[in-house]
């Protein structure tokens, strides 16, 4: 285990400070705990409260009223591995991401290997907050998914934010295992206390903590915006994990530093909030649009289905197409449609009329929903 090593993983450009501590050589070990003595709450941030959880509210809502929400489940996590990944350099294309998610890459590199794990991490997190609350076995749980092993609380001393090649510390986390889990115990209270904060707020404030406190050797970023997703299942704002939170971390990645920094210097809670608040509201909105996109995609798919042939079972194979986009011939024998040879003259004939694409894949061929893909990766990042 190297004697350094990067918050978040992220280059020294976006370097992280500490609240209102001017000693980056020294470890942080009296981290405040939260809430913080002034009121958060401004004017500002109860404004900005308001738009968010209306966005969330009418997202959740959308969701709940989908006859299938399938394939937000399915593809909403991958968006969010890709692009809470590339915060830490870890960076796939969402093209082989999705072929690796669904089987059809030959050969998956490293970082795609690391996506994956992201989103195995968050589906066992969201399993797991449906029979216990959030704790630090939680993070660890999630920590250990997305490292492919057993995650530890930081133990030995020598962990530091800054430049590996110099030295130069930026910021030194908490040390000592006794100490990072009272840190973390506190964490957990705040959590789930009764302080009548909104929880968007303890979410946006919860996060701060988590990463300040810096409490594994490596994947902490990765491990805290699980865990915001997670915040807001468990708090009743979100029933699925379909917000592309990172996707808006990530178009603003500097920003998202600065203000966490600037929390950490001068106990700035107020501009932290109130970007993490738009960031909310923002991705809330930009999945609320995929789903009117993709609805209308659907429509688009199974009228063109049954103009090629209307015999064809075009509302299930449309959903099959939207919740599988890279289709096999026994994804249909699976599901009970047809046999082998009917499912393959299906998808044939509909790759031949320009419905579907099609791609040899080592002795088989996969049957793509092109124009799904085109829409989930050409659609811009959240403002």
């Amino acid at each position: 285990m190297s004697k350094f090593c990067h918050f978040f993983d992220i280059s020294l450009s976006y370097g992280y400070g500490i609240t209102m501590w001017n000693h980056p050589e020294r470890p942080y070990q009296d981290l405040p705990p939260l809430p913080p003595a002034e009121d958060v709450e401004t004017p500002a941030v109860l404004k900005a409260t308001v738009s968010a959880s209306r966005a969330l509210a009418r997202l959740d809502g959308a969701c709940k009223r989908l006859p299938d929400p399938t394939m937000l489940i399915n593809l909403i996590p991958l968006l969010e591995a890709q692009a809470s990944n590339e915060i830490e350099n870890v960076v796939t294309t969402n093209d082989e991401l999705f072929k690796a998610a669904h089987g059809v890459l030959a050969t998956m590199t490293p970082q795609v290997k690391e996506a994956l794990r992201y989103r195995e991490a968050l589906r066992v997190g969201y399993e797991e907050i449906g029979t216990r609350p959030i704790t630090t076995k939680t993070a660890i749980t999630v920590c250990s998914h997305i490292q492919a092993q057993s995650a530890q609380i930081r133990s030995q001393p020598g962990t530091y934010i800054g430049n590996p090649l110099t030295g130069n510390r930026i910021y030194t986390p908490p040390e000592g295992k006794d100490v990072i889990l009272q840190h973390l115990s506190a964490w957990e209270k705040f959590l789930h206390a009764d302080h009548g904060l909104d929880p968007l707020i303890v979410m946006a404030m919860a996060h701060y903590q988590f990463e300040a406190i810096h409490p594994f050797y490596d994947g902490n970023g990765r491990t805290g915006r699980v865990l915001n997703l997670l915040i807001l299942i468990e708090k009743g704002l979100l029933e699925l994990p379909i917000l592309y939170l990172s996707g808006h971390i990530m178009r603003h990645k500097d920003m998202y530093y600065r203000y966490l920094n600037a929390v950490t210097r001068n106990d700035e809670w107020e501009p932290w909030i109130l970007f993490m608040l738009s960031g909310i509201e923002s991705t809330a909105t930009w999945t609320l649009n995929l789903v009117d996109v993709t609805d209308a995609l659907r429509t688009d798919m199974e009228s063109r289905i049954r103009n090629v042939n209307p015999k064809l079972p075009a509302g299930d194979l449309t959903r099959l197409l939207f919740t599988q986009p890279y289709l096999r011939i026994e994804n249909i024998v699976n599901a009970g449609l047809a046999g082998r040879q009917t499912a393959a003259r299906w998808l044939n004939d509909l790759a031949h009329h320009g419905v579907i694409g099609k791609e040899k894949v080592g002795r088989g061929s996969v049957y793509i929903n092109s124009e799904l893909l085109r829409t989930l990766f050409e659609m811009p990042l959240p403002h």
